[in-house]
């Protein structure tokens, strides 16, 4: 966001982009800033080759404390809501994003979709979720695209139809799991093939056998799993399963 402060998340961006090779030019590009930001930024804390988000942050906020009284955090509207602590939510927030980048999402990714989950509505817009983070609306957008490809989130239009928000979808993980299970299914099937043109009496035959049988077995018990636990939720709760 040009002219405003440099976040944490922020400096990630820019520790990730240098160590990717990108240019200043192109970290600008992505989190919407000028390119003589980044240049600053970078120049005042290492340079290019010794750059650190975390180090860079900390001494800025150390400038910061020097230069005058920093302004009072407040909670995002919400976030205390039933008498919860604030703090609670933070780290619960933390600990989930930190999972979700344990399975392979961006950080930023994760963080977008713990907010989502720590909501009571389920559901944000873009600039509710720019201001509950305090990142960029780059960042945001980016991270709600890559949320989208992978249908773990859906977007719906607010009830004046003036903005769009994205929400939590109550079947995303039964749709989720599901694919996993298609794409073990996929290797067992192509495991299987080869063990065919290997010869199952052979030894590396027998061993992609063993692993296609194992794909499928497992695949068939979790498939059940979810199927059952759709149909009990649905009954519970009275949702539609669809």
């Amino acid at each position: 966001m040009p002219g405003s402060r440099m976040t944490h998340e922020d400096r990630r961006d820019i520790e990730d982009g240098l160590a990717g090779g990108l240019t200043y030019s192109e970290i600008a590009e992505r989190l919407s800033r000028p390119v003589s930001t980044i240049g600053r930024e970078v120049a005042r804390n290492g340079g290019r080759a010794t750059y650190r988000a975390d180090q860079a942050h900390r001494a800025t906020e150390g400038r910061a404390r020097r230069s005058g009284p920093a302004a009072v955090k407040t909670a995002p509207a919400g976030v205390a809501a039933y008498g919860r602590d604030p703090r609670v939510i933070q780290h619960f927030e933390e600990r989930f994003t930190a999972l979700m980048v344990g399975t392979g999402l961006p950080r930023m990714t994760a963080r977008v979709l713990a907010c989502l989950y720590a909501t009571d509505t389920g559901s944000l817009t873009a600039a509710e979720l720019v201001h509950r983070l305090q990142v960029s609306p780059a960042s945001v957008s980016k991270a709600i695209g890559d949320l989208e490809t992978q249908e773990l989130i859906k977007r719906e239009r607010d009830a004046r139809g003036r903005r769009d928000r994205y929400v939590i979808d109550d079947h995303v993980w039964y749709r989720a799991w599901l694919n996993s299970v298609r794409a073990n299914l996929a290797l067992a099937d192509t495991v299987r093939q080869g063990s065919g043109s290997f010869g199952a009496a052979t030894p590396a035959g027998a061993r992609l056998q063993d692993m296609s049988q194992f794909l499928q077995h497992v695949s068939r018990v979790l498939i059940h799993a979810a199927e059952d636990w759709r149909r009990t939720s649905a009954a519970r709760t009275g949702k539609s399963t669809r």
